[in-house]
């Protein structure tokens, strides 16, 4: 059953009849609707939707992508088929801090996120994750040196295209990345931000929390743009602090607040649950 599950998301100008459409065109295909999310950003003006379907025996997914193309001609819509299950190959990018990394390794191997571990990429040497199992995967040592940022990411990019990565995650890789590699990477880059954007932005945001006495502390995933800290917004959590806090017992608290939201991005991302809405996202959670 599994290998005949497929998902379609899509987004287009709000109006009426586009559920309707589509479940018919999903209908006359032989297909059988699990699961339907939708949500009309009257803000926006735009519409978005998720299906999970079961393709019927002896049909084809070929007259399902045929049916749907008519009904997006019609509505305008953006619209993305997939087989739910159809692994996804995920770049890793790391610097020296590595509990983002290491919980996402443990995750691949349990079968929690269901994704290929296409490499990894570090500014730090191999030798700085000795206490990690990088069995079978590429590890590829790309430090930046002073005027030669270009030709790093020239070679991040070459990375993401010879693997064939589908998403690219910087599990705090504090390194930030040029316009241009953004940009090729639109809607395709996750970032983990250790503080609850929009507050508290750069490289310390535990410290300026500290020395503003919060309350709560928190981490963001969101996806990376030509503005630092500003891509659209996936997940969130924080945790309760107390007076007594140092930034130390708050970086150690937030690395478990990091860890969860980074995972939970990946996997709605894999499973097509988020779709970009101008600045920010829609998020189908399971």
């Amino acid at each position: 059953m599994p290998e005949r599950v497929y998902v379609l998301s899509l987004s287009c100008p709000g109006r009426p009849g586009i559920v309707a459409a589509v479940s018919a065109g999903l209908f006359e295909t032989g297909c059988d609707i699990l699961e339907a999310q939708q949500f009309d950003d009257a803000g926006t003006g735009r519409f978005f939707m998720r299906i999970q379907f079961a393709l019927g025996e002896g049909r084809s997914i070929g007259a399902v992508e045929t049916a749907l193309g008519a009904v997006a001609a019609r509505f305008a819509f953006d619209w993305r088929l997939r087989r739910r299950g159809e692994r996804q190959r995920v770049l890793i990018l790391a610097s020296k801090q590595d509990h983002c990394l290491a919980d996402l390794l443990y995750r691949w191997r349990t079968g929690e996120l269901e994704m290929d571990v296409a490499g990894i990429v570090s500014n730090h040497p191999r030798e700085t994750y000795t206490h990690l199992d990088f069995h079978g995967i590429p590890f590829s040592h790309l430090p930046v040196a002073p005027g030669a940022k270009a030709a790093q990411e020239a070679e991040i990019w070459r990375i993401v295209q010879e693997t064939g990565a589908d998403l690219v995650v910087l599990a705090r890789y504090m390194q930030i990345l040029s316009n241009d590699l953004a940009a090729k990477l639109s809607g395709r880059c996750i970032n983990i931000h250790h503080s609850f954007l929009p507050g508290f932005k750069g490289a310390k945001p535990y410290h300026q929390a500290h020395a503003r006495g919060v309350k709560l502390i928190g981490a963001t995933a969101h996806y990376v743009t030509a503005d630092l800290d500003e891509g659209p917004i996936i997940e969130q959590d924080v945790e309760r602090i107390a007076h007594h806090d140092t930034p130390e017992t708050l970086i150690r608290k937030g690395r478990d607040i990091e860890r969860r939201v980074l995972a939970r991005a990946i996997a709605w991302h894999l499973d097509s649950r988020v779709l970009i809405d101008g600045a920010k996202t829609v998020v189908f959670r399971d």
